[in-house]
């Protein structure tokens, strides 16, 4: 499996389609116990790395809409 600094690097796409990968892969079945915990495990640290993207994606989307609205309301102001 990969390190935690390669995960961070990993960009929302790419941390998806591999978190797809890994879940069709358990879905089919035929792999062993071990490697299916492996794979779990890999699909919950990918989960992750999605989680932090959007996560930061909703924290831009958020600062944007607020800095917008501010900019509204000094607007009236005047």
């Amino acid at each position: 499996m990969t390190s935690k600094v390669a995960d961070e690097a990993l960009g929302y796409e790419q941390a998806r389609d591999e978190l797809i990968e890994v879940v069709r892969r358990l879905e089919a079945g035929g792999t062993t116990l071990e490697e299916s915990l492996a794979l779990w495990e890999r699909g919950e640290e990918l989960a992750k790395v999605c989680r932090r993207w959007l996560d930061g994606a909703r924290a831009r989307l958020d600062a944007a809409l607020a800095e917008e609205e501010e900019a509204g309301t000094e607007g009236d102001a005047e």
